[in-house]
């Protein structure tokens, strides 16, 4: 009897659950990107939830919460009530970077629920102008031959372009200087304005600049040539398989959100990335979609987090740990 009165308990406690994740969702879902409005992870987020509404039929809003490199709007769903209706599009700085960098007030495998990984983004290496080499062979030859003379710019100390950099330097065993920024959009300036020798950066940031002939490619740190830029060989064509730069961009809930809800979060994210007005309008700023279950992406950014772990360590990056 007693055993049954606990069975019973326990099935009643259930209940809610099953019923919530069932109706899942019955309100309007809230979108988190922890970066300001019109860069690569905006686009790819505002994208998403447009075909992600239509399939869930319910309104999905885009809120910015910019800010520490993408860990205060992280923490914010980290924090928010895991029932799913707080979601967010997060960066690879702020789940996998950030932890090796600095005390960040979440866990990125514990805090919160990985959904899919949404993106990826490759970094480009592009040159100024004025720089006398048009390659990869012939970029290493001028660094080697100038140790300590050239630089490289960044969009800030631990970000996903300052650790390319660090990586391009332990790959092709070269001497180059970190110049940190605050931002894409002063990097770019400088590098028009040749204060700067070069710079990995995000596919879509370059692709104006590139096809101006304002800069010159040299490689782009993806498995593969992108479609934005044809032309530009990889980094693995140009003898460095890995030297691989990609951001990526993930949908992560609050921890604790009932595995039912992630289950029909992943189902319409990836139904929306397989919509062909989706991958056509993201490829065109140099996104390559993905939607993976949820242990996939997990897995993901456990080997990402390793990755730049490593670099950060063998690159003797200063961190804030």
């Amino acid at each position: 009897m007693r055993l049954l009165r606990s069975l019973l308990l326990g099935l009643l406690l259930l209940c809610p659950a099953f019923a919530s994740a069932e109706d899942f969702p019955a309100r309007t879902i809230h979108l988190i990107v922890p970066f300001p409005p019109g860069g690569p992870n905006d686009i790819i987020a505002r994208v998403v939830a447009q075909k992600m509404q239509d399939i869930v039929k319910q309104t999905i809003v885009v809120d910015n919460k910019p800010g520490q490199g993408g860990v205060i709007g992280t923490d914010f769903v980290a924090k928010s009530a895991p029932d799913g209706y707080t979601i967010g599009i997060v960066s690879a700085g702020a789940l996998a970077i950030s932890t090796s960098m600095e005390k960040v007030p979440y866990d990125s495998l514990k805090d919160l629920a990985l959904i899919t990984t949404v993106a990826t983004v490759p970094e480009m290496l592009v040159v100024a102008t004025d720089v006398p080499a048009s390659n990869m062979k012939e970029l290493v030859a001028l660094a080697k031959s100038q140790p300590g003379k050239l630089n490289f710019a960044s969009t800030g100390p631990g970000s996903m372009p300052h650790l390319a950099g660090e990586l391009f330097k332990l790959t092709a065993k070269i001497d180059i200087v970190h110049v940190p920024y605050r931002g894409a959009a002063p990097v770019i300036n400088d590098l028009l304005g040749q204060h700067v020798q070069m710079v990995f950066l995000d596919l879509p940031v370059l692709l104006p600049q590139i096809k101006a002939g304002k800069i010159k490619p040299i490689a782009v740190g993806a498995p593969k040539r992108v479609a934005g830029a044809p032309e530009v060989p990889t980094t693995a064509e140009v003898g460095m398989p890995g030297l691989l730069t990609e951001n990526w961009y993930g949908m992560v809930a609050a921890g604790k959100t009932p595995p039912a809800i992630i289950a029909a979060l992943n189902k319409a994210a990836v139904e929306a990335m397989k919509d062909p007005a989706v991958v056509e309008k993201l490829a065109s700023q140099g996104a390559t979609l993905v939607g993976d279950s949820p242990d996939h992406f997990r897995a993901y950014v456990d080997s990402e987090t390793k990755k730049w772990a490593g670099v950060i360590k063998d690159a003797g990056v200063q961190t804030t740990k």
